[in-house]
C-alpha cells in the first residue's frame, strides 16, 4: 500500500502512534491486531487470536506480544513497549525510525549504527502468525532475544496470575509448545534458526494496562505469562522467522512461507483495490462455511442485520462473486431461523432480505431463479409480522408495524446505559415500516410473475399493501419540518431529525409520494450530511453529542446521538443520484475520497465503523467495519454506473 504515508518523525510520539492500529486476518477467523509500534492498547490486541469451536466459536487470544531485545557490543536495548498505569516501560518505540504497511506491517528500528526490521504476516490458510526479523546494517555482532507474552483467554476478557496455569511447556523442534489451561489447543512457538536457544524463566508480567480500555472506564489491567526467552545470533543481510501456530510446523519452511505469503499479498494498487482487499478480509470461511464478520477486532461473525446489509457491497460490488453471495446468504438463512421468523431485537433486520434480493437482481441475477430459491423464505418473513406471531413487533389494523418491548431498543440504534436504552424508539419506526412496505410490494411483484398469481398470498397481501400505502405518509409526514418523523408512539410524532427517514425514499417501492422525496433529502443534506458520513442526529437537537470520546457513558450518549455512520452513505447516495442525477456525481466522489484520506489512522488500511459528528470528524469504533466497507463499495459502484450513463 504505497499510498499509505506516515510521519516518520511522529512515530516516537505516543499520542500519534498509539491511535494507529494494524490488522491482519484470515479465512480461519484468526487475527493479529496491535498498534503500529507494537504496544497493545486494547484487550483485543495481540499477535494471534483464533476462533475456537470447542468454546462455542468465540475468539481467544493466545499470543499477546513478543518483546525483542538486541544485545550489541555487550549492551542491551529492549525494543518492546508496555503500559503500566501511566508509565510506559520499556520504551522501545524511541528506536523506531520507520513504519510501513505494504502490504504487511513492517517496523524499522535504529540502535546506534545497527538497523533492525520486524515484519508481521498472518498466514492465509491456518491459525499461524509469522514474524520476520532482519538485521539490515551493523558493524558489531548482534544477538536477538525475544520473550513471548501468553494470554490464553477470551478476547473480551482479561487474565491474571493464577495457580491453575500449566506453565511448563513442551520442547518441540526449534521451539516450545504451551497450553496454559485444559481444553485449549497448544501454542507452538518455533524459530527458523536451528541454533536458537531457549532459556526458561516462568514469570508473570503483572499489571499491563490497556490505555484505550482505561480511557473508556473499563477493566484495563491484566497479567501475562512469560515462559522465558529465545536467543539467536543475527548477521547483516540474514533473516530469521518466528512462527506461532496451533500446529507444530517445519521451521525450515518459515522463511520461504513468509516470502511467498508476502508475494501473494502484493501491494494494493489504489484505493479501490484496498476496498476489495478489505471486503475479502471481512468474509470468513471457518470450517468451510462462509460468513461475514461485522468488524474487527471485537464484533461477531454471522450477525443477521450486518450480514444482510453488507452482503451486496462485499460480495457483489467488491468481489463480483455471485456464487459467494448465495453461499453466504444460504448459510445465514440456515443459521438465523429464530430471528428471521420468530423473534429479534432488531425488528427491521429480517425485512432487509427483500433489499438484498432486489440488489442481487439489479446486479444481473435471473429474477425468476432468485424468487424460486428465496421466495418462500421472504414470504415466511413477511407472514411472521402478522398479529400473534412475534412478541416484539406486530402489524396493527392500519397495516403498519408497531415495535415495543419495554426498555428494549428494537432497532439498529441499540445503545444502553445502565441497562436503559438510549434510543428506545418504541412505536411505529420510520425505516422498519419502509422496509415492510418494500418487502410486501416486492413479494407481490414476484408472486405475480412467478408464483400463483391469484393465490392466497397475493389476495391477502394486496389488501395489506394498500393499507400500508394509505397510512404510512399520513402517519410519519411532518409538514412543519418538511420531513418524516423518526418514529410515532402514543404521544405522537417524535421530532428528532435522524437519518432513518432516508430509507423511506431509497427503497425501490417507496411509501411516500414522489414529490416529497426532494424535501426529505434537503433536510438530510442540511442537518445530517458531513464529509465522513451521515450524522445520527441533527446538531440542533439538545441531545446531540458531536464527539465520541470519554467514558462508556459519554460514548454511548454519542453513539446514536450525533456520531456519523459511513454505511448511511449508501441510501443517501442512491437517493441523491435518483433525484439529482449526474449533477451529484462530484459530491459522491468527494464523499468517498474523504475516507481514503483517513487510511493511515485508526485502522491502517481499513474503514472505520463511525466518526465524530463534529469536525474534524475523527474515526472511532471498530477499525475495520463490514458496513462501512460495503457502503463505500456500493458508492463506488454507483459512481461507475452514473459515469457510464453520462457517456
Amino acid at each position: 500500500m504505497a499510498f499509505l504515508k506516515f510521519n516518520k518523525s511522529e512515530l516516537v510520539n505516543l499520542s500519534y502512534s498509539l491511535k494507529r492500529e494494524v490488522l491482519g486476518s484470515n479465512k480461519t477467523g484468526a487475527y493479529c491486531n496491535t498498534s503500529i509500534i507494537g504496544c497493545n492498547t486494547r484487550r483485543y490486541h495481540g499477535l494471534l487470536a483464533v476462533t475456537l469451536d470447542r468454546f462455542g466459536g468465540d475468539r481467544f487470544l493466545l499470543l499477546s506480544a513478543l518483546d525483542e531485545t538486541l544485545i550489541i557490543g555487550g549492551k542491551r536495548f529492549n525494543l518492546g513497549i508496555h503500559c503500566y498505569g501511566d508509565i510506559y516501560e520499556p520504551r522501545g518505540h524511541k528506536y523506531i525510525v520507520d513504519f510501513e504497511a505494504n502490504p504487511v506491517p513492517r517496523i524499522t528500528f535504529k540502535v546506534g549504527e545497527a538497523v533492525f526490521r520486524k515484519s508481521l504476516l498472518l498466514a492465509s490458510d491456518k491459525d499461524q502468525v509469522l514474524i520476520k526479523y532482519e538485521l539490515l546494517e551493523s558493524s558489531l555482532p548482534v544477538v536477538l532475544q525475544f520473550s513471548p507474552f501468553l494470554a490464553f483467554r477470551n478476547v473480551h476478557a482479561l487474565t491474571h496470575q493464577n495457580a491453575d496455569a500449566q506453565t511448563d511447556g513442551t520442547e518441540i523442534k526449534n521451539g516450545m509448545a504451551y497450553r496454559l489451561y485444559p481444553n485449549f489447543p497448544s501454542l507452538n512457538i518455533q524459530v527458523s534458526d536451528s541454533k536458537a536457544k531457549f532459556t526458561k524463566t516462568n514469570s508473570w508480567n503483572l499489571g499491563i494496562t490497556y490505555s484505550d480500555e482505561y480511557r473508556r472506564g473499563f477493566d484495563c489491567r491484566e497479567d501475562l505469562f512469560v515462559p522465558g526467552y529465545f536467543e539467536l545470533r543475527l548477521s547483516p543481510g540474514r533473516s530469521a522467522v518466528v512462527s506461532a501456530s496451533l500446529s507444530e510446523e517445519d521451521p525450515a519452511e518459515f522463511v520461504k512461507k513468509f516470502n511467498s505469503g508476502l508475494k501473494k499479498k502484493g501491494s494494493a494498487a489504489d484505493y479501490r483495490d484496498q476496498l476489495r482487499r478489505c471486503a475479502n478480509r471481512l468474509i470468513i470461511d471457518h470450517n468451510n462455511r462462509k460468513k461475514i464478520n461485522a468488524g474487527f477486532s471485537w464484533m461477531y461473525t454471522g450477525l443477521l442485520r450486518e450480514t444482510l446489509q453488507a452482503l451486496p457491497g462485499l460480495a457483489l460490488y467488491g468481489l463480483d462473486d455471485p456464487a459467494q453471495f448465495e453461499e453466504i446468504l444460504d448459510n445465514l438463512i440456515t443459521d438465523e431461523q429464530e430471528r428471521l421468523f420468530r423473534r429479534t431485537t432488531q425488528v427491521e433486520a429480517p425485512l432487509r432480505l427483500a433489499l438484498v434480493l432486489q440488489k442481487y437482481i439489479d446486479y444481473g441475477a435471473d429474477e425468476e431463479k432468485v424468487w424460486k430459491k428465496y421466495g418462500t423464505t421472504l414470504k415466511g418473513v413477511i407472514e411472521s409480522y402478522l398479529p400473534g406471531e412475534r412478541r416484539e413487533v406486530s402489524m396493527h389494523p392500519n397495516g403498519l408495524l408497531w415495535a415495543q418491548m419495554d426498555g428494549v431498543a428494537l432497532s439498529w440504534m441499540n445503545a444502553y446505559i445502565d441497562g436503559r436504552a438510549v434510543t428506545e424508539r418504541a412505536g411505529y419506526q420510520v425505516e422498519t415500516n419502509a422496509f415492510w412496505y418494500n418487502a410486501i410490494c416486492f413479494a407481490l411483484e414476484m408472486e405475480g410473475k412467478y408464483g400463483t398469481r391469484n393465490g392466497q398470498f397475493v389476495k391477502k397481501w394486496e389488501e395489506i399493501r394498500g393499507l400500508v400505502r394509505m397510512n404510512y405518509q399520513k402517519t410519519f409526514w411532518n409538514a412543519s419540518h418538511s420531513c418524516l418523523a423518526d418514529y410515532v408512539d402514543n404521544n405522537g410524532q417524535n421530532q428528532d431529525i435522524r437519518p432513518n427517514q432516508l430509507y423511506s425514499i431509497s427503497v425501490k417501492y417507496s411509501p411516500v409520494d414522489e414529490e416529497l422525496a426532494p424535501l426529505i433529502l434537503r433536510v438530510v443534506d442540511n442537518e445530517l450530511v458531513t464529509s465522513r458520513g451521515i450524522r445520527t442526529l441533527s446538531p440542533r437537537d439538545i441531545k446531540y453529542k458531536g464527539v465520541y470520546e470519554g467514558t462508556q457513558l459519554e460514548r454511548d450518549l454519542a453513539y446514536h446521538q450525533g456520531c456519523t455512520r459511513p454505511f448511511l452513505l449508501e441510501p443517501y447516495t442512491e437517493v441523491s443520484f435518483r433525484i439529482k442525477g449526474q449533477s451529484f456525481w462530484k459530491k459522491a466522489e468527494w464523499l468517498a475520497e474523504g475516507f481514503y484520506e483517513d487510511l493511515n489512522k485508526h485502522g491502517v488500511g481499513a474503514f472505520s465503523e463511525l466518526y465524530d459528528g463534529d469536525p474534524p470528524h475523527e474515526p472511532h469504533g471498530a477499525i475495520s467495519s463490514a458496513l462501512s466497507t460495503a457502503a463505500l463499495l456500493s458508492v463506488e459502484y454507483m459512481l461507475d454506473k452514473y459515469k457510464e450513463d453520462k457517456k
